[in-house]
């Protein structure tokens, strides 16, 4: 599965989420980082849903952007 992935930038490091996945987030001190936290936020999230016996969501976010002039 290919799940969208949101990286916000805060004051002192970065957060992310995922969209699908309600609950599942991450934070870390670099984009690289947060990244690698939020693969494994995702790959721990889904195993406890299969655990609990709940249906794995399927991706349905769509990410596109729009470039606007200045």
């Amino acid at each position: 599965m290919r799940y969208a992935i949101v990286i916000e930038k805060g004051e002192s490091n970065y957060a992310a989420y995922v969209p699908d996945l309600l609950g599942c987030v991450a934070t870390g001190e670099t984009v690289e980082e947060t990244e690698r936290e939020i693969r494994a936020a995702i790959d721990l999230h889904l195993r406890g849903m299969r655990e609990d016996g709940l249906p794995i969501p399927q991706p349905s976010v769509q990410v596109e952007y729009i470039d606007l002039a200045a």
